[in-house]
């Protein structure tokens, strides 16, 4: 159990890093990404500040990666474990981000708004899922093998 925390932690760290640039260059595009950060910071603080924001991302990324982290992704050639990984963070886009988060926050969903609106997010959470699967396979196959 102990060293399946740690892989997620060391992964979703790993991962939730990765996706920023990406999150940072949609943005300077003008373009709508990170929009349900503040708003679920919002639900526990009063005025989520960046650092708030930053150690959330951290944390959201540990237990985001923890269902790539229970796979045996050590066991599969690296290019299926990345495509694995690449499906994850579309997955987990359009279940958490373009359904659940909207539906709970009472926003339209991206799927309505535009590809503009759903690329930006569609794209660095697609990023996430290859970086945590990146991140699994290092710490695996340099410690011996996996869990």
């Amino acid at each position: 159990m102990r060293k399946i925390a740690l892989e997620s932690i060391a992964a979703g760290t790993f991962a939730a890093l990765a996706m920023m640039p990406a999150g940072w260059l949609f943005r300077l595009l003008e373009m709508r990404v990170g929009h349900y950060g503040p708003k679920f910071a919002a639900l526990y603080l009063a005025q989520p500040g960046p650092v708030a924001l930053f150690v959330q991302h951290l944390v959201l990324g540990w237990v985001s990666a923890l269902p790539l982290v229970l796979l045996p992704l050590h066991r599969m050639a690296t290019g299926g474990a990345l495509g694995v990984g690449a499906v994850y963070g579309a997955l987990y886009y359009a279940t958490v981000n373009s359904l659940a988060l909207p539906i709970y926050f009472g926003d339209r969903l991206p799927w309505s708004l535009g590809l503009a609106v759903v690329l930006p997010s569609l794209v660095v959470h697609v990023v996430f899922g290859v970086a945590v699967a990146f991140g699994v396979l290092a710490m695996r196959r340099r410690g011996g093998g996996g869990r």
